[in-house]
C-alpha cells in the first residue's frame, strides 16, 4: 500500500507567507525560506508554495522568493501561482521547483496541461482546482454539464473558480477533474473554498467524488483543524495525500503529532 503524504502549504502574498478563511482575511505567518527549511526538517513529505495574487494582479511569480525557498528544502517542492505559459513552467522548474501547479492558465487555455505534460512530462504538472458549493437546480441532476451530488444539506455541484478563488467559471470541478487526468496531469491539488480556513475539517464528499472518478493522485486541501480531519480525508475521503497549513504555521499541531496519529490508526505514512 502506498504511504499517504502530508504537505504543508505555504500561500505567499507580497513575499510573505499568509492564511486566512475562504481565502480572505489574511493574516502573516512568516518568511517562506524559514518556514520551507522548519517543515523540511519537521519530517513533511513535500512542500507547496502558492504565489496567491500573482494570477489575480496579473503579474509574474515571485522567482527570487521561489529560488531562496527551493535553496532551504530537500523535499518535493511544488510552486504554483501566476503560471500563464510554458515558458513560465520552464522558470519555475530552474529556480528549484520540482512540480509546477497550474489552475487559472489551465481553465483559460486547457491545451496548457496537455503541452506541459508532452514538454516537462505528466509527473511535474500538478492541476490545482479551487472548489466552491453551489445549490443545484431543479433538473440540474448529472445532466453531463454538472454532476450533482445529495448531502444532508440538499443537492450540489462544485464550481471551479480561477485568479486565486474570485472568479467563478460555471465549470463543474468533478468534470474539470476528469478533463485535466485526460489532458496529461499527472496530479490533482484540490481545495474547497468552502472549509479553507475553517479548521472544520474537508470537504470529504467533495474530495470523494474527484477521488473515484479519476486515477491520477488527489491531494487534499481546505480545512484541516487536528489530526482526526486529516485522518477522515486520508481513509473517508480516499484522497492521496493532505495538505495544511494553519494547523502547521501557528504550531497547533507538527507535523509528526500528525504522523504519529495517523500510524496509530493504521494509515502508512512515512515516519
Amino acid at each position: 500500500m502506498l504511504t499517504k503524504r502530508i504537505i504543508p502549504c505555504l500561500d505567499v502574498k507580497d513575499g510573505r507567507v499568509v492564511k486566512g478563511i475562504q481565502f480572505k482575511n489574511l493574516k502573516d505567518a512568516g518568511d517562506p525560506p524559514e518556514l520551507a527549511q522548519f517543515y523540511d526538517e519537521q519530517n513533511a513529505d513535500e512542500l507547496v508554495f502558492l504565489d496567491i495574487t500573482a494570477s489575480s494582479d496579473k503579474r509574474r511569480i515571485l522567482i527570487d522568493v521561489v529560488e531562496r525557498t527551493a535553496d532551504r528544502v530537500f523535499i518535493p517542492f511544488t510552486v504554483g501561482g501566476g503560471i500563464r505559459n510554458l515558458d513560465d513552467i520552464r522558470e519555475v522548474l530552474c529556480a528549484g521547483a520540482d512540480k509546477v501547479a497550474i489552475n487559472t492558465a489551465a481553465v483559460k487555455n486547457p491545451e496548457t496541461i496537455r503541452e506541459a505534460a508532452e514538454k516537462f512530462g505528466s509527473q511535474c504538472i500538478v492541476c490545482a482546482i479551487d472548489a466552491k458549493r453551489v445549490r443545484a437546480n431543479e433538473g440540474c441532476e448529472d445532466n453531463g454539464d454538472k454532476i450533482v451530488v445529495e448531502t444532508p444539506e440538499g443537492k450540489f455541484w462544485w464550481e471551479v473558480y480561477i485568479y486565486g478563488g474570485r472568479t467563478p467559471t460555471g465549470i463543474d470541478a468533478i468534470k474539470w477533474a476528469r478533463i485535466v487526468e485526460e489532458l496529461g496531469a499527472g496530479e490533482i491539488l484540490l481545495t474547497s473554498i468552502d472549509y479553507d480556513g475553517t479548521k472544520k475539517g474537508y470537504d470529504i464528499l467533495l474530495t470523494r467524488e474527484v477521488c473515484k472518478k479519476t486515477r491520477i493522485p488527489v491531494i487534499a486541501s481546505g480545512g484541516a483543524g487536528n489530526p482526526e480531519h486529516i485522518y477522515h480525508v486520508l481513509t473517508d475521503g480516499e484522497a492521496d495525500a493532505a495538505l495544511a497549513a494553519s494547523i502547521f504555521h501557528y504550531g497547533i499541531y507538527s507535523i509528526n503529532d500528525v504522523k504519529k496519529y495517523l500510524h496509530e490508526k493504521g494509515v502508512p505514512v512515512r515516519l
